[in-house]
């Protein structure tokens, strides 16, 4: 029996599409460059080859990992895939600060003890005891997740 969905948080196709669109422009671009108009000196062209194949496969990575979903239950914060992001007894604290390092329309968890990395591109990350969730979501479906984690973390203490 799965623990009953408290909220979810999912990208819509449109940012979707925005997003890895805008990878695969600049992966485009930067290849362009080192073919049609490479630079004199050869380190400056396997740069440009190296980046713009790295940012080629970015926006595959990405387009994937947007494809699913942040599912917030009782015990946790997981993706679609079954994938913890973070266990609840975890979470030391929410910050959702303009000054915090999160992505765009998201949120920071800080986590009581460090955990293993992890990368969605465009859905979270998580790096030793920090959790970021956002990038191309909509802040209408992270800022009631981050409120509900909020007032959990708050009814525990």
């Amino acid at each position: 029996m799965s623990k009953p969905e408290l909220a979810r948080i999912e990208s819509s196709a449109p940012r979707r599409m925005i997003g890895v669109g805008a990878m695969l422009l600049l992966g485009g671009l930067l290849l362009y460059i080192a073919f049609a108009q490479p630079p004199e000196a050869m380190l400056w062209r396997v740069f440009l080859l190296v980046l713009g194949g790295l940012t080629l496969w970015f926006s595959s990575r990405m387009w994937v990992s947007t494809g699913h979903a942040l599912i917030l239950t009782d015990d946790a914060l997981t993706d679609s895939d079954g994938t913890i992001v973070a266990r609840l007894d975890q979470i030391a604290r929410v910050d959702r600060s303009m000054f915090a390092a999160k992505p765009s329309n998201g949120f920071l968890l800080i986590l009581k003890e460090p955990a293993p990395r992890a990368w969605r591109p465009g859905l979270w990350w998580r790096l030793g005891r920090r959790v970021a969730v956002g990038g191309v979501t909509a802040g209408s479906a992270t800022k009631p997740v981050a409120d509900m984690i909020s007032v959990k973390l708050a009814s525990k203490d």
